[in-house]
């Protein structure tokens, strides 16, 4: 060209001059303040994900926590005692015995509510015999105190011995009764009945089915006995109840 620049090229520059502008007002520059909120943000999820990965990843069967720390912040806010013990009334059992266990485990434990514990204990007794199944070793040594764990690792290598296999699903609990509740020593003891539904079959090495039905569903009763020391506050920091006793119905 001859060095001028015509009319067309110095529109043509000033209107992507202008666009320039427009789209940096519109999309605007990340700040200091921006990179702190961004971080913020990213700090917050990260703690986030720590707390839900750590709840009840090595707990044996642990009452809902909001209930505990709900039941624990109105006894320390003074609500009458009274109202703990009848909500302990209130809660269905035929057997007196059991209430007046319930009872005693209140005085010692305030947060103590059976509600929560059938709760926890319904989510602790799908772990234990999902992991007696998987032959999960690490999973029931949190779970179960030293005489039963011994037990079910002994049962557990002798299936493996065989190279014997479980095949399980399980279906779910339709009923769990407390028939017991004791404090002894400052042991609280808690007696449960699981009336449960599972399909399970047991293979040989070679794959063969030699016990149960991989088809079919079975209906499966269990009594387990759980524990926890109350016996102090130190103690009672601990929400943990660990099975301590199997039986078979009558």
């Amino acid at each position: 060209m001859d060095g001028k620049i015509d009319v067309l090229t110095l529109i043509s520059l000033i209107v992507a001059v202008i666009l320039v502008f427009k789209l940096r007002s519109v999309l605007g520059r990340r700040t200091d303040d921006d990179e702190q909120r961004v971080e913020r943000a990213r700090a917050e999820q990260r703690q986030a994900r720590a707390a839900n990965g750590s709840v009840g990843s090595d707990k044996v069967v642990t009452l809902p926590r909001q209930g505990r720390e709900e039941s624990q912040v109105a006894a320390s806010s003074g609500t009458p005692v009274a109202e703990a013990e009848e909500r302990i009334r209130t809660f269905a059992t035929a057997d007196p015995a059991v209430t007046e266990g319930l009872l005693d485990i209140l005085k010692l434990d305030p947060g103590f509510n059976p509600e929560h514990f059938l709760g926890g204990a319904k989510g602790a007794y799908e772990m234990i015999v999902t992991a007696f199944a998987e032959g999960n070793r690490k999973a029931l040594k949190g779970l179960l105190n030293r005489e039963v764990f011994d037990g079910f690792a002994s049962a557990i290598g002798e299936r493996e011995s065989r190279g014997e296999q479980i095949d399980q699903s399980f279906v779910g609990i339709n009923k769990a009764d407390i028939l017991e509740a004791e404090v002894k020593g400052g042991m609280a003891s808690v007696t449960v009945r699981f009336m449960s539904q599972l399909i399970s079959a047991t293979r040989d090495r070679a794959g063969v089915v030699t016990a149960g039905d991989p088809q079919k569903i079975k209906e499966v009763t269990d009594i387990w006995t759980f524990s926890r020391d109350v016996s102090s506050a130190r103690a009672r920091h601990d929400p943990n109840w660990r099975l301590v006793a199997t039986q078979a119905p009558n």
